[in-house]
């Protein structure tokens, strides 16, 4: 029985609050790596047009047998500065994503980065209304977007983003952004989440909890996502470890935990790791 709880989107849509992340995983082993997450449980699976492995993504959800209305599958445009992203440049750039994962339509569908500086972002959301009213996309959102670039949005166009797949975790808790989701009824989704490497789950602070709870650090860290209510996409190819990243759902952090964790941000440690999207535009 898949215990996953799920994220009730702002259109209705239910979203798994775990899933599956393949960032980095070769478009060979995607296939793999895909189906070793959907027969550990996970139902969720997040991919992109950058990472070269939707169509790696798309055998493995294919080879599962699992009936596609279990699957909860997200992808991303790469609205990247190669070239102008009018409604027909992102509209074939969906049809060839649907291609490669050999689907009729996927769950969520996310702008990559908001690129400011190119200030085309509100235009490319509004071929994103069209893609949401075909049902091609059940539910449309953005990810590493900014308050300002949210705010932009809304005042634009009707459609508020379901989701905003942002870098979150205990190093950078992201309160003030989780802030204007609640507001604006945006789901806040966590790449990223265990951090890079491995100095989040090394720190002594997140160590002692992974002690006190009978637990690895990761999901210490995991189990503090789902608490603050973050949807979460840990990636791992190791089978051992997309095993363990599921099994979260047997323990709870006590409040005083969850804030020590989020006090790790403003720390010495606490930092943005990935790009800032106000500069990003490679």
């Amino acid at each position: 029985m898949n215990q996953v709880p799920t994220i009730k989107l702002n259109n209705g849509t239910l979203m798994p609050q775990l899933g599956y992340g393949v960032w980095q995983v070769p478009d060979a082993e995607a296939e793999r790596a895909v189906g070793t997450a959907l027969e550990a449980g996970y139902r969720s699976i997040d991919t992109a047009s950058v990472y070269g492995n939707e169509a790696g993504t798309g055998k493995g959800i294919a080879a599962s047998g699992i009936p596609r209305e279990e699957l909860f599958v997200t992808t991303k445009l790469w609205n990247g500065p190669s070239q102008t992203w009018g409604r027909d440049a992102v509209l074939r750039a969906f049809d060839e994503s649907l291609t490669r994962l050999g689907l009729d339509h996927v769950d969520l569908y996310l702008i990559h980065w908001p690129r400011p500086m190119r200030d085309d972002f509100v235009s490319i959301w509004k071929t994103f209304e069209e893609i949401a009213a075909s049902g091609r996309a059940r539910a449309v959102g953005v990810s590493n977007f900014r308050a300002e670039d949210l705010a932009r949005i809304a005042a634009e166009s009707p459609l508020v983003p379901a989701v905003n797949q942002i870098e979150l975790h205990p190093l950078f808790p992201q309160a003030e952004l989780r802030a204007v989701h609640a507001e604006r009824g945006i789901a806040t989704e966590a790449w990223s989440p265990l951090g890079q490497g491995q100095e989040l789950l090394t720190l002594p602070a997140v160590t002692a909890l992974a002690e006190k709870y009978g637990r690895s650090a990761a999901q210490v860290v995991l189990r503090w996502h789902l608490q603050l209510g973050n949807i979460v996409i840990p990636k791992s190819v190791t089978p051992a470890r997309i095993r363990e990243n599921l099994d979260v759902f047997g323990f709870e952090l006590d409040a005083a935990d969850v804030a020590a964790l989020e006090a790790l941000g403003a720390g010495p440690a606490g930092r943005r790791i990935g790009p800032d999207p106000a500069e990003f535009d490679v």
